[in-house]
């Protein structure tokens, strides 16, 4: 454990301060854990492997390991007492993967299949096209929050640098906010980072810059209400507990989980814990759009006019208050089968 620690932290540059800063974990326990001095939680463990970039079940093993070795390691019936627990262990394990609907896996084939034929045709892609596509990304996401600039207003703003009459300043700095957090995770699916808090933040950083600078990339401190919902986001001293499970729950599923389940799963989860004092939509839909780019499909763009507006807040408000995000992962699913099947139209395949 102590090794594949330190060699994972200087194989990133960082050093035992930049990482406890980082994870918000104690320096001395850091430096600690690679010495063989202390050995880290489980939470510790998976937030390490996400920020180290160490595959999680590889370094679960180690811990198990270590952990049963502290244990058990000099007893006399300690092999005898494993080999039990093995029996046992197999008896009680039961596959953790949830069923999906016929509906939702017809769907997911379906996409996997223009995905497939996306893949063989990757040398059509075009700037101008993925250029277009954002711009019209950055339209929906930002009407869907009531922001009232047209398409046509959007691109001036964005690629002529023109200020629009009538137009708030903060209508203004959404448009180009958002285009440049759009930006920023193509830079991080391209740098194949992992995504942690540091990055979440940093794209709610990006979302809220210059309009409220005091809020952005910091958790809300005060308790909120949703408006038109009737979920009742977690106190604001639950929030940091609330998202630490958040990353954990990604670390631990994101090998076992279909992309477009883990991404709308991921934005359901982060929209609901409601992190922010503002902005949680489009940074909840830029973290699903995030994962869905890691996984080599293409962004999926919620339109904001009225009848999809409200179907995605109706699957969303289902998943929340009911327990059921059925509805919810088969409207992300169509908005990700519409998208590719729009994307391969444009470059005529």
């Amino acid at each position: 454990m102590k090794t594949l620690l330190k060699n994972a932290r200087e194989q990133k540059g960082l050093k035992t301060r930049e990482v406890a800063q980082l994870l918000r974990i104690d320096q001395a326990l850091i430096s600690k854990f690679e010495s063989g001095t202390r050995k880290p939680t489980r939470d510790q463990v998976i937030k390490l492997a996400s920020l180290l970039e160490i595959d999680l079940e590889t370094i679960m093993v180690v811990w198990l390991k270590e952990k049963i070795l502290y244990e058990i390691g000099q007893d006399e019936f300690a092999l005898k007492a494993l080999l039990v627990a093995e029996q046992e262990i197999r008896y009680l394990s039961k596959p953790s993967k949830k069923k999906l609907s016929i509906t939702l896996q017809k769907i997911l084939d379906e996409i996997d299949a223009l995905k497939t034929k996306l893949d063989g045709f990757r040398q059509f892609d075009s700037y101008r096209v993925a250029q277009a596509l954002e711009l019209e990304y950055t339209f929906e996401s930002n009407r869907i929050e009531g922001n009232t600039m047209t398409l046509r207003e959007t691109d001036l703003v964005i690629n002529e640098g023109l200020t629009i009459s009538g137009k708030s300043m903060r209508e203004h700095l959404e448009v180009i906010n958002h285009q440049e957090a759009i930006a920023y995770i193509k830079d991080l699916m391209q740098r194949n980072s992992s995504l942690n808090e540091s990055e979440v933040l940093s794209i709610h950083n990006l979302i809220l810059r210059g309009i409220q600078p005091e809020d952005a990339g910091r958790y809300r401190k005060v308790q909120v209400m949703i408006q038109g919902s009737s979920h009742m986001p977690p106190q604001p001293f639950l929030i940091a507990k609330e998202m630490e499970d958040f990353f954990i729950w990604y670390e631990t599923n994101k090998s076992s989980l279909h992309p477009i389940v883990l991404a709308a799963e991921m934005h359901e989860r982060l929209v609901t814990i409601h992190p922010f004092i503002d902005g949680n939509g489009r940074t909840s839909r830029l973290v699903m759009n995030l994962v869905l780019l890691q996984h080599g499909y293409i962004i999926a763009n919620i339109k904001g006019d009225y009848e999809n507006r409200m179907r995605y807040y109706q699957s969303l408000e289902t998943a929340q208050t009911k327990n059921n995000k059925e509805d919810f992962l088969l409207f992300i699913a169509q908005i990700e089968k519409e998208s590719l099947e729009r994307y391969l139209n444009i470059i005529g395949q």
